[in-house]
């Protein structure tokens, strides 16, 4: 599914957090969103699925604007957060977790659900015995794949990933962007993922854009960003503050 973001928005009072971004997503495409700390990019995400809001701007999917919070919207866009702990219920099971939005949605009835949720689990390489965890039984790397689990659950043909492994260990990290390169790939998923971190976003993105007071002040493909072929002085700041940044780092 193909992704527009025209002219965006977002302001809070006389704050502007996001100031004209544009940006735009191929059907299969992974692109990433890069800056300091307080730079606009995880608004931009949050602005795209109705978290935060919109002052301005078009957001189209498959050339239809689209509108952020519904029903059909959540059924072709999900977004997995950067603390797992966070974004799971601590009084819910993974199973129920993972059947809630089913549930909301009318898919499945009985067996059918059941072996929908066992499945979801299975591509995240979860076993079933994990279904009738609590998130405080889990590993960090376990938390954010029952995550993943749930973004998936519904089939959606985008997924927004703000900060999806900054929250792990170091190893943990490689799994996890493994498995959602892997995931992206059997299912043909479009990405947009914001990160601090220039070599995961060589490693999972085509291209991307550096964002620097809540304007975009580039747009490059990540080949490009590993071979240091920049033109915007920010990033070049970027590149020589990036911890573990190793040229190369694409297709590693």
């Amino acid at each position: 599914m193909s992704l527009s973001v025209e002219g965006l928005r977002v302001a809070y009072g006389d704050f502007v957090a996001v100031d004209d971004v544009s940006f735009a997503l191929a059907p299969g495409e992974s692109f990433g969103l890069v800056g300091e700390s307080g730079s606009g990019k995880s608004t931009v995400l949050r602005a795209i699925c109705g978290l935060a809001p919109r002052s301005g701007g078009r957001i189209a999917l498959d050339g239809d604007a689209a509108q952020p919070g519904g029903k059909a919207f959540a059924r072709r866009v999900q977004m997995v957060f950067q603390d797992p702990y966070a974004s799971l219920h601590p009084r819910q099971t993974v199973d129920r977790m993972l059947a809630e939005p089913l549930a909301i949605h009318g898919i499945g009835q009985g067996d059918d659900r059941e072996a929908r949720i066992v499945q979801a689990l299975d591509e995240v390489g979860l076993e079933a015995a994990h279904r009738f965890r609590y998130a405080h039984q889990l590993s960090g790397g376990q938390r954010q794949r029952v995550a993943i689990a749930r973004a998936l659950i519904l089939q959606p043909p985008l997924l927004l990933l703000d900060e999806p492994t900054s929250a792990l260990d170091a190893s943990v990290q490689a799994e996890v962007l493994n498995l959602l390169e892997a995931l992206r790939r059997q299912r043909r998923l479009s990405f947009v993922m914001v990160s601090h971190d220039l070599a995961v976003v060589t490693h999972l993105c085509e291209r991307l854009a550096v964002m620097q007071r809540g304007r975009i002040v580039e747009t490059l493909a990540s080949a490009d960003l590993a071979q240091r072929r920049v033109q915007h002085d920010y990033t070049r700041t970027l590149m020589a503050a990036a911890d573990g940044f190793r040229r190369g780092a694409s297709g590693q």
